[in-house]
């Protein structure tokens, strides 16, 4: 999910009876209107495409660890003490905090989609699949922008034509 997905779910658009997670909204702080104004508001709205706005199944494990770590919940699932939920540039800033005391490189809070993305690939992920997961408008977006496969990826791939080459 994009941050902005990730800050504006609800408690209510996860069902683990049914196991998806329901996306239809996103978070994001834009600057109000007037000239010269420099206040920014935040705003909940419907995600930046119709492709934006998906079913997305939850893996069973998940859906367990959520329902014993957090039953009945209620609210944005990223809340933080009064606060009524945690806005993207709040996440994006914690998630940097968190990258340097784990004395990680920094990266930005979306190379999380690509490394998920990469990461689905590897493990034999049907490509549509993936990209209506992601919310993105055709397989093209996926494979051209947000999978990055390693080189032991194209060499495990590679070995496959091994038995093609038999040399007696």
């Amino acid at each position: 999910m994009r941050i902005g997905e990730i800050c504006a779910l609800q408690w209510k658009d996860i069902s683990l009876t049914e196991g998806f997670i329901y996306v239809h909204q996103t978070m994001q702080r834009l600057q109000t209107n007037g000239s010269g104004n420099t206040k920014t508001t935040v705003k909940i709205s419907t995600p930046k495409s119709k492709c934006s706005i998906r079913t997305i199944p939850l893996p069973e494990s998940l859906g367990q660890l959520i329902s014993r770590e957090f039953p009945d919940r209620q609210g944005f699932v990223l809340a933080c003490g009064e606060e009524k939920y945690v806005e993207p540039r709040v996440m994006q800033n914690y998630f940097r905090y968190v990258q340097e005391q784990c004395g990680l490189k920094p990266v930005n809070f979306h190379a999380l989609r690509h490394t998920f993305a990469t990461c689905c690939v590897e493990v034999g992920f049907d490509v549509k699949s993936l990209s209506e997961i992601l919310g993105h408008a055709n397989v093209n977006i996926t494979m051209n922008r947000y999978v990055h496969p390693s080189m032991e990826l194209k060499h495990q791939n590679m070995q496959k034509l091994s038995g093609l080459f038999a040399v007696n």
